[in-house]
């Protein structure tokens, strides 16, 4: 009986842990907040330092904060790490 407490346990926290994961999206892979900054559609290339500011100034400081947060995550960063140097020399 108590394995199968315990297997069903583990079961159901699994479940609930990956249903936690997928619903957290990184702002940084949130094409609508990310397009204004890049100049082509696959946002490969970036806008120049004076288009990135005005950009970056016209995001709502909640969502700069959570873009430096992103920033920070070092996988997450590593595959965006121009427009993370960007971003940190703009706002943090």
């Amino acid at each position: 009986m108590n394995i199968k407490m315990f297997t069903l346990s583990a079961l159901a926290l699994a479940m609930m842990g990956g249903a936690a994961m997928a619903g957290s999206t990184s702002a940084l892979d949130d094409p609508a907040k990310m397009s204004p900054f890049f100049t082509d559609a696959g946002m490969k290339t970036m806008r120049s330092e004076a288009d990135f500011k005005a950009a970056w100034m016209a995001m709502k400081p909640d969502e700069r904060t959570a873009v430096l947060k992103d920033c920070g995550d070092t996988t997450l960063n590593k595959a965006h790490a121009d427009f993370c140097a960007m971003a940190k020399k703009m706002g943090g």
